[in-house]
């Protein structure tokens, strides 16, 4: 065994998604040492095609918006919806602000702009190098023990000050070492995938836009790639699959004859050639108890997942990423102590979660109310306690500003309680939770909030200096 010398760095990012691509280079643009270990080489493969308008400011903030956009993936301005008798879009030039598309990508060359980006901001980044072990003083992590991917005879030992784990679904603190994931009984599904070439256009929605089409026990979304390819996958409670897997024979039998049950996926994909395998994913929906501690930022996936229907992951990755990387510059500037950063992350990463949850909860009830589709409504006494519905509702209402339904007090909370029950106020109000970000005072989480210039950090609600009213004693 070939053991490299003991290193030291002021960050250790593990993962190089988007989460921990994004967190590495916001830092490195701070001037602050970044080193990230990666386990794999990229380009690697990773599904997660549909991207979110929310991550366009981060792009800007990392200096990779222009790649991104020069890259030539497809430019996503919205979604269609058929979700059991209703149809309608979700177009994102009606959203306010300058971000009103996205883009379908494909995430193995998605993932290697931004890594390749955080490597010309000064992040050291190690691809093929796998951490096998974290130590602790107390409960605290201090090093990381690692080896290669090629050659596990050469192994290493890092130290560092702060850790952001962004391992994604692997999660290395939270699965090994926290083991406080849990698991969203009512959001247990599984998703079967595969791509295909020579599909029909979509002929409705928004340009680029993503379908999502209702089966009678689950839903198939296509997504337009540049590079020909239409990705095309399932997502169905488990259980039913199960008793369709049973009937048909295979996952394969049940991923065509739902296909052929949906007739705007049957419509696009006749005459088309199917060009891969299926691929599977389960139990993927998930949260953890506690997103940060004494010396560590869980981010993105290592966190929590929770749905692919509106297509959250990556928005969730970046986000928090931005959240991590303004709380450790908060505390290496001196600006905050770690107690307060570790208490502004959880709680605005937590509070995008529990709006995207409610988003997400409701939307699938709508349509159980028709069938026996998934039962979001039906969460567990415990994750009730845990995420706080009621006042996870209450921030959905206050984060959509720009809905003139809100304009006051009880009756404003009647009225959209009622708008949520309808698929497109869902719809708009998934944009709104989605863009929602702590970036003034007036939006500020445990009285902090975030400023992105002239530089990233985090800032007091308290130490803005209040407008003068003109008013005299």
């Amino acid at each position: 065994m070939t053991a490299q010398p003991t290193e030291r760095t002021k960050v250790l990012v593990i993962g190089g998604g988007p989460g921990g691509s994004t967190a590495a280079g916001l830092l490195a643009r701070q001037g602050i040492e970044v080193t990230l270990l990666e386990s794999a080489e990229f380009p690697r493969y990773h599904i997660g095609e549909s991207i979110l308008p929310s991550v366009l400011p981060v792009l800007d903030l990392l200096g990779a918006r222009e790649k991104v956009e020069n890259h030539g993936f497809v430019r996503k301005d919205g979604a269609y919806f058929e979700w059991g008798p209703e149809n309608w879009d979700l177009d994102f030039d009606h959203l306010t602000g300058a971000n009103r598309h996205s883009y379908q990508v494909i995430r193995s060359e998605f993932d290697h702009l931004l890594l390749e980006n955080s490597k010309e901001l000064g992040v050291d980044v190690r691809e093929g190098t796998k951490v096998t072990e974290i130590l602790f003083e107390g409960d605290r992590p201090v090093a990381a023990l690692w080896a290669s991917a090629k050659d596990r005879s050469r192994t290493g030992r890092i130290e560092f000050d702060h850790l952001v784990d962004a391992s994604g679904r692997a999660g290395v603190m939270a699965t090994k070492y926290l083991r406080n994931r849990h698991y969203h009984e009512a959001f247990k599904n599984i998703g079967v995938w595969s791509y295909w070439r020579d599909v029909t256009p979509l002929d409705v929605g928004p340009k680029g836009a993503i379908a999502v089409c209702s089966v009678p026990y689950g839903w198939f979304w296509a997504i337009p790639l540049h590079d020909g390819t239409t990705s095309i996958g399932l997502v169905a409670k488990q259980s039913a699959f199960a008793e369709e897997r049973e009937r048909l024979g295979s996952i394969e039998a049940v991923y065509q004859d739902a296909m052929a049950r949906c007739p705007r996926i049957a419509a696009m994909a006749d005459g088309a050639r199917q060009v891969s395998g299926v691929k599977v994913e389960q139990d993927y929906s998930y949260v953890s108890e506690r997103k940060c501690g004494p010396g560590h930022f869980l981010v993105g996936d290592a966190a929590c997942f929770l749905d692919p229907l509106l297509s959250t992951g990556v928005h969730l990755s970046t986000f928090s990423a931005l959240l991590a990387a303004a709380s450790i510059s908060a505390i290496l500037e001196g600006e905050l102590d770690e107690d307060e950063a570790l208490s502004f992350y959880e709680k605005a990463y937590h509070q995008a979660y529990e709006r995207l949850l409610i988003v997400v909860s409701f939307f699938y009830n709508s349509y159980n109310r028709k069938t026996q589709f998934f039962e979001a409504d039906k969460l567990t006494r415990r994750e009730r306690h845990m995420l706080n519905l009621y006042e996870s509702f209450l921030h959905i209402v206050t984060g959509i500003e720009d809905l003139d339904d809100t304009s006051d007090g009880g009756e404003a909370m009647n009225e959209v309680t009622e708008q949520i029950a309808r698929q497109q106020k869902i719809a708009n109000g998934h944009n709104e939770a989605m863009n929602a970000m702590p970036t003034s005072p007036r939006e500020a989480v445990g009285g902090l909030y975030l400023e992105l210039t002239p530089r990233l950090r985090v800032r007091r609600a308290d130490s803005v200096p209040r407008p003068q009213t003109g008013v005299t004693g």
